[in-house]
């Protein structure tokens, strides 16, 4: 497992996000961390040692005392890796809003007319103007615009 699945998974415990969150703060000793959660000592330490092992904090020795420190570089590739995967993203849905605003003919974002003032009909997929007095507000009919003798009220 490289470095970003360990700290994707390390990560994947709200426990352990807490921790981290609590890190960001400053370095704290294992009953520092421990003190807000209904753990044992012993559990804190596996946590602790999950996240040691991926890299996103260590352990250093002052005097007794073992505090933990976060490592701000792990956290910082995942970051990187969020970011650009989000970037793409973003980038591939702009590029659907676009191919869809094309396919059903409608303006583009900034081609939209401002509130409050008259815009052209709406087309119906096609380019066709959509059905007139389907017997529904809007032009259309839970049916599909097909209408059957049950939806008229006739002698």
């Amino acid at each position: 497992m490289d470095q970003l699945d360990a700290a994707f998974t390390a990560l994947a415990d709200p426990t352990r996000r807490a921790i981290v969150t609590r890190l960001a703060r400053g370095d704290a000793t294992v009953n520092e961390l421990a003190a807000p959660f209904d753990m044992t000592l012993p559990a804190i330490s596996k946590h602790l040692k999950v996240l040691e092992r991926c890299g996103l904090i260590s352990r250093t020795r002052r005097a007794q005392f073992r505090p933990c420190h976060l490592e701000r570089q792990a956290l910082d590739a995942a970051m990187s890796w969020i970011e650009e995967n989000r970037r793409i993203w973003a980038q591939r849905f702009d590029k659907l809003d676009a191919h869809l605003r094309d396919i059903q003919g409608a303006p583009a974002p900034e081609e939209t007319a401002p509130h409050g003032t008259s815009r052209p009909p709406e087309t119906a997929p096609g380019g066709a103007p959509p059905p007139s007095g389907s017997g529904s507000p809007g032009g259309t009919s839970l049916s599909g615009g097909a209408s059957s003798g049950r939806e008229r009220n006739e002698p």
